[in-house]
């Protein structure tokens, strides 16, 4: 036999320029693979810019507009919208010869004033006032959807990693609560509780964590008998590596796109307590409280109701956009 010496390892054709088939090539990464996906859609981009504008809007209108939102003018309340080159504050109101023309600005002098949605019964400006109380919504639907997030992922991946007696006893406690409507259970804790933003987002808080939780114990149910998850615990990996460092990372992307669709759930149950009187107080201001405000009146006065609905519907839809355009994306595979 020959003996091994230092040409036996030298490269062939090393100088030479590598062929395709040599070249390693590198995917994306999950995350990439899926931005793409999200990103290929227009009706994901549409939803996706709309509401980006809602939240820049909310966040700069009240604070960049010449009206405060919430210092009321008795003597500008009731006036039409009044906007250069579309609307010149004219309404026509009912009466019992017929309709009357009314155009508040002509009577006030108030030539260079322009209140692009109205104003209210107290003559708070509507176009401020719409905005200040989408970012109320926004803030409450958020602060519920993300504290959800973190007690029903949690709850949901301890159930399914544990299994056996402590998964069957979670899950009853899991389906006992969610045999009882969320709108009793929410009413009822809303006429105990003083009302406002934090009560608002107790409620919110005590149902919504359970379709989370449901979501994450199905998905470690599915990954906990994985290879990679038996070749940790085969090292000697405790239940917390394995929960923290394996599981999470693999469930956070559909966790997410589950924090997406409660949002505009969230929003809605806000905006229908408002709207009943058992959410903000009077006074308050949230798209719920404006449109509960302008229903009173919107026989006489529609333009008080329609700016803050038209709001909230295009808040819905950019959000089902976003939330179902993320679920397509995400839900192709894992990591």
């Amino acid at each position: 036999m020959a003996a091994v010496t230092k040409e036996d390892f030298v490269f062939v054709n090393k100088d030479k320029e590598l062929s395709s088939v040599d070249l390693v090539i590198f995917g994306d990464t999950f995350l990439k693979t899926s931005l793409k996906r999200f990103f290929s859609k227009k009706a994901n981009i549409l939803g996706l810019v709309l509401l980006i504008m809602l939240f820049l809007l909310a966040i700069f209108v009240p604070l960049l507009s010449p009206f405060d939102f919430n210092s009321p003018n008795i003597k500008r309340a009731d006036m039409a919208p009044r906007i250069p080159g579309l609307a010149s504050g004219t309404e026509y109101l009912p009466g019992t010869q017929g309709k009357i023309v009314q155009n508040k600005y002509e009577e006030l002098g108030l030539n260079d004033t322009y209140y692009l949605f109205g104003t209210d019964g107290l003559g708070r400006d509507l176009f401020s006032r719409c905005f200040a109380g989408l970012r109320v919504s926004l803030f409450i639907a958020i602060v519920a959807a993300i504290v959800n997030l973190i007690i029903g992922m949690n709850y949901g991946i301890i159930s399914g990693y544990m299994g056996g007696r402590w998964d069957f006893i979670m899950q009853k406690i899991v389906d006992i609560m969610g045999s009882i409507p969320t709108l009793i259970i929410v009413t009822l804790l809303m006429l105990v509780l003083k009302p406002g933003i934090g009560s608002i987002i107790i409620a919110l808080m005590l149902t919504g964590w359970m379709e989370m939780s449901m979501v994450a114990r199905a998905k470690v149910l599915e990954l906990k008998e994985r290879e990679y998850i038996l070749a940790a615990r085969t090292l000697g990996a405790n239940g917390f590596y394995i929960i923290t460092k394996e599981l999470m990372p693999n469930i956070i992307s559909i966790m997410i796109t589950q924090l997406m669709v409660t949002i505009p759930d969230a929003i809605f149950l806000e905006t229908f307590l408002s709207f009943v009187g058992l959410g903000l107080p009077v006074g308050s201001c949230s798209l719920g409280r404006i449109i509960s405000d302008g229903f009173e009146s919107c026989l006489l006065h529609p333009y008080k109701l329609f700016p803050a609905v038209i709001i909230l519907v295009i808040l819905m839809i950019a959000s089902n956009l976003v939330a179902d355009g993320l679920k397509e994306a995400f839900d192709t595979g894992t990591r």
